[in-house]
């Protein structure tokens, strides 16, 4: 009876009235969604499934969990968007767990709580007071990437102690010659015009390492060390994609195991061939996020497990994937750092694989893998991991030197003071540069590393500071200085990757100075790259040169470029003028 009254009775509201207010209905949520941050924190905390709200500039990727990272395509005025929807779809694919923010002007930011160590820029030395400068190569490139980060992502200008200017520069390669003989790298080097000081020189040093074939390279026992905290939720997918990356570029005699950590550390694969690659990605991708982060005990219990399974003669490294936050355990910096002092000593080497923002402890990374005999980089995205784990794995892998120390004596007929650019962090005394016991980077296979000097030259008329006469002695120049061509002696000393004697390079540098117009590209490149850092940190040394100028000269210079990573650079400045411009 219900049934038929029900049939009979005339509806009140046409089926077209009735559709039309529920989409208008779902068109305003959408709305309230895209413009509150309220409802955008509260998207965040809850377990809705991701969706994609497109507003009118920009389509919005949503999803549940913490927010992490972030992808955006541009939408017409009209909100039509020039991409297909596989791009779309593909976009939504990409973007980790958590991510409510678009790469727009109204980027959502979230407290940032990043931590990095501070930076004070080196100043002029006087050349006849300190005629010996002392470093350590560095190979890392995080810094660099973190910089791209904010830029890209964040859309500011990154915090000034983010930015070193060392890593910017070594994050490309240059077109150095590859060493001949048994040495494993060679050493070049140019003098021109400092394009930010015409009144200044600049001294380029570049180290090539030699390539190796990797299906011939000695056999590599790797243990990844894996993060699998609460701070990673939102970066696990990420560090899984990438170790995959990696594990599909293995050999039959390589060996992985794989260690966890979160409260508590525990052993997830025991060594396994790099033939059986469907396990060992099969035991990554059941990896799961949550808990503190013990990382002291992780990392000792990695250590373990790679000198049980040690290669002799062959490649044993472990890969820490984190973001530093270590909060159970032994986790202060200076605990941590002696706890990787005492494992080197057993040739195991260590990369550090940085994920994740907001939380991230850049600090306390560049000092594990500084002190841990090995290279430190940043994984923003696929594209990166590719960079660092495939296109460079035999730079990232595979150590041909370790301790690798520079020390330049500079000729004070020739230089009245000089300044190193970067390296702030890996300055040493000049007693350090003969004491084999004292640690230092190490050189991966098929790396270049560049270290620039500005000079200010010895004829000239500026004030760079001066200090009291000694009392008790005389610095005098000897007559080998007054009649040398030599603006200064480089000098290098590497160990083999196991080996505990170190080995002397000399290299006088003589004075043929080129104009910046006709000075090769890998200088005039690296160059633009100091200088682009030393806008981002406003330096007091960054002299008269602009963003413009920058960007002009890296045009220039880009060469073959077949990654496009020097575009991308170019691109970046780009991004930086129109933020310089807008404040």
């Amino acid at each position: 009876m219900i049934s038929t009254i029900t049939k009979n009775k005339k509806n009140r509201y046409p089926r077209k009235t009735i559709i039309f207010a529920f989409l208008l209905f779902i068109a305003l949520i959408f709305s309230l969604v895209a413009c509150s941050p309220v409802l955008q924190n509260a998207l965040k905390g809850s377990d809705i499934e991701r969706s994609i709200i497109a507003t009118e500039g920009s389509a919005y990727i949503a999803s549940s969990n913490s927010m992490s990272a972030s992808a955006s395509l541009n939408l017409g005025s009209d909100g039509e968007s020039p991409y297909e929807l596989a791009d779309l779809a593909q976009a939504y694919r990409s973007v980790p767990s958590g991510a409510v923010y678009a790469l727009s002007d109204n980027a959502i930011t979230e407290p940032n709580r990043e931590n990095y160590s501070s930076i004070t820029s080196n100043s002029f030395k006087n050349s006849t007071d300190d005629p010996l400068s002392t470093l350590s190569i560095d190979v890392d490139t995080a810094s660099y990437v973190h910089m791209r980060r904010y830029l890209q992502q964040h859309n500011q200008i990154p915090p000034k102690d983010a930015i070193r200017i060392e890593e910017m520069i070594n994050y490309f390669s240059y077109d150095y010659p590859q060493p001949q003989g048994d040495v494993p790298f060679s050493v070049t080097t140019e003098i021109s015009t400092a394009p930010w000081n015409k009144n200044h020189q600049l001294v380029h040093i570049g180290i090539q390492g030699k390539a190796i074939d990797l299906s011939e390279a000695p056999a590599s026992n790797l243990v990844f060390l894996i993060d699998t905290s609460g701070s990673m939720s939102g970066d696990l997918p990420l560090v899984q994609q990438s170790l995959n990356m990696l594990v599909e570029n293995l050999r039959e005699q390589d060996t992985i195991s794989i260690v966890a950590y979160a409260g508590s550390a525990g052993l997830v694969l025991p060594a396994a061939s790099g033939y059986d690659k469907q396990r060992i990605k099969q035991a990554i991708n059941r990896l799961q996020s949550g808990g503190s982060t013990a990382g002291g005990a992780g990392i000792e219990l990695a250590y373990k497990i790679a000198k049980q399974n040690f290669i002799h003669g062959g490649n044993n490294r472990v890969i820490l994937a984190t973001d530093g936050d270590f909060n159970v355990g032994v986790s202060s910096e200076g605990e941590l750092v002696r706890l990787i002092e005492s494992k080197r000593e057993d040739h195991i080497f260590l990369s550090v694989l940085g994920f994740g923002y907001g939380n991230y402890q850049d600090a306390q990374m560049e000092q594990l893998a500084d002190k841990g005999n090995g290279n430190y980089s940043y994984i923003d995205g696929l594209l990166e991991a590719k960079k660092v784990l495939v296109k460079e794995m035999g730079g990232t892998l595979f150590a041909i030197a370790k301790d690798v120390k520079i020390q330049v004596e500079f000729n004070p007929e020739k230089v009245k003071s000089y300044r190193l650019i970067g390296y702030e962090n890996r300055l040493l005394n000049k007693e350090d540069f003969n004491d084999d016991k004292k640690d230092a980077g190490e050189l991966g296979a098929g790396h270049t590393v560049t270290a620039l000097y500005e000079i200010i030259p010895a004829e000239s008329e500026e004030s760079t500071g001066s200090v009291d006469a000694l009392k008790y002695q005389q610095t005098s120049v000897t007559t080998t200085a007054k009649s040398s061509d030599e603006v200064m002696t480089v000098k290098l000393r590497y160990k083999e990757p196991t080996g505990d004697t170190s080995q002397l390079i000399v290299m006088p540098v003589i004075n043929e100075q080129v104009t910046f117009n006709k000075s090769s590209n890998n200088f005039r490149f690296s160059s633009a790259v100091a200088a682009f850092g030393m806008l981002l940190r406003d330096s007091e040394f960054k002299g008269d040169i602009t963003l413009e100028a920058i960007q002009e000269i890296a045009r220039e210079s880009k060469g073959g470029d077949r990654e496009g990573y020097r575009a991308e650079f170019i691109r970046l400045i780009e991004i930086a003028e129109i933020f310089a411009n807008r404040y």
